[in-house]
């Protein structure tokens, strides 16, 4: 087996007989199952919507139902080619073995496209000879009803499982159902004016074709913003700064991390890739890679639809090292208990010379607990940042030592009662 990495949904390949493979999670295929139901349901619900539409436009000689028709039939094929980018946007091939998740924003620019097409055809309309007025009946008015509500079930229908699942595309689609409604409603109130014989007149403009107008413009806004998104995502524009400083906390909170150098990321389609550059308090290739793995795992449980993390790890190379005492009142006498110590000593001491460049006194906030004080102390220290603990007895094979060395800080028993004391003949000065 080769090119195969990760796990839970991410695993792909080929086999020695170079066939494909791919290991799907059940919430994952549960999603894109979802996801191409609700795309193939617009795509009917659309062409029947325009199949109505154009029949009772026929029939009343609107232009604003004219104008509600041309909409629904853009709406059908937009919505034909996103049920198409749906079923290819989680495909992965040997052309392109990162997937094609970008292609469900291609689709919303699509869709924005098909948008700005059927807005260009009700503004020719618009434009032209004048018509004579049109003929409402009461027929008309339900049916123009029932597709209203119809819409207006299916929009936010399509934007709840958009938002669950992270689907731009149906999103977009849920999203423009929405100003259809309104469009709709524009329509609507044309309609029923021309019903009980209310007329207005502006030169050739008439309230049907006012309501015409009211239509291309929501049609206009609609567009631009799927087009917006959609090119701003395939342009690889980065992730939005909350979920960036999301997954930067997330990684801060992580004890074996000393820095992190950089944090960037990008969508695809529903799916986010993450990718950090950080310093590690180890320089154990193992420790490291499991570090590595910890923090993918919670970066992605935390973080919806982040379908891959790609950590770039090195040692610390530090001239500068943190090193903790747990001291008396007088901050440099070294107290033989560590949890129950009043305050810690944390000394910044450059590698090379073994100067103390700078000395902070931090009270332990953990020495008057009951049990447990001296775990809840070493994970003080942790969150400090220490990167050695020198204490008076031998911190191993006990709690708070597990927790140092499950962070790789690195502890040492000493037998000076000073502080700086105790640094000074470690550094040989």
């Amino acid at each position: 087996m080769r090119s195969l990495t990760g796990k839970g949904g991410r695993v792909i390949g080929w086999d020695k007989h170079n066939n494909r493979v791919a290991d799907k999670g059940p919430k994952r295929t549960r999603e894109d199952r979802q996801i191409r139901n609700v795309a193939l349901s617009a795509f009917v619900l659309n062409l029947v919507l325009a199949a109505v539409k154009g029949w009772l436009a026929y029939e009343s000689e609107s232009l604003a139902v004219t104008a509600g028709a041309i909409d629904s039939a853009s709406d059908s094929v937009a919505s034909l080619a996103m049920f198409a980018g749906v079923l290819l946007s989680t495909r992965k091939t040997r052309s392109f073995p990162m997937g094609l998740y970008k292609i469900e924003n291609l689709i919303s620019v699509i869709v924005a496209l098909f948008i700005f097409f059927a807005g260009y055809e009700i503004a020719t309309r618009l434009i032209g000879p004048p018509q004579k007025p049109p003929e409402i009946t009461i027929p008309l008015l339900y049916w123009l009803l029932g597709c209203t509500a119809a819409i207006f079930l299916f929009g936010k229908f399509a934007l709840y499982i958009g938002q669950r699942t992270g689907s731009p595309a149906l999103i977009a689609e849920g999203s423009h159902r929405q100003v259809d409604v309104l469009s709709s409603l524009v329509v609507m109130v044309s309609v029923l004016l021309n019903f009980y014989g209310i007329e207005f007149r502006y030169y050739f403009f008439t309230i049907d074709r006012i309501a015409a107008a009211l239509v291309l413009l929501f049609i206009v806004k609609a567009g631009w913003g799927l087009l917006f998104d959609g090119m701003r995502v395939l342009l690889d524009a980065s992730l939005d700064y909350q979920t960036l400083d999301e997954a930067r906390g997330i990684i801060e909170k992580e004890p074996a991390v000393k820095k992190i150098k950089s944090i960037a990321g990008r969508s695809a389609g529903r799916f986010r890739f993450l990718n950090a550059d950080i310093t590690l308090r180890t320089d154990d290739l193992k420790k490291a890679h499991l570090v590595a793995d910890r923090l993918e795992e919670k970066l992605k449980k935390e973080i919806p639809n982040l379908e891959r993390v790609m950590l770039h790890y090195e040692p610390a190379m530090e001239t500068i090292q943190r090193i903790a005492f747990p001291v008396l009142e007088d901050g440099d006498t070294i107290c033989e208990h560590f949890g129950e110590s009043p305050f810690f000593a944390i000394l910044e001491v450059r590698t090379g010379n073994g100067e103390v460049e700078r000395k902070t006194i931090l009270k332990n906030p953990h020495s008057d607990i009951g049990r447990g004080k001296g775990i809840q102390t070493a994970r003080f220290l942790v969150e400090h940042r220490a990167d050695k603990v020198w204490t008076k007895k031998n911190m191993q094979q006990s709690g708070p030592g597990y927790v140092f060395s499950d962070a790789d800080v690195e502890t040492l028993q000493v037998p000076q009662d000073s502080a700086l004391e105790a640094v000074r003949e470690r550094f040989g000065k």
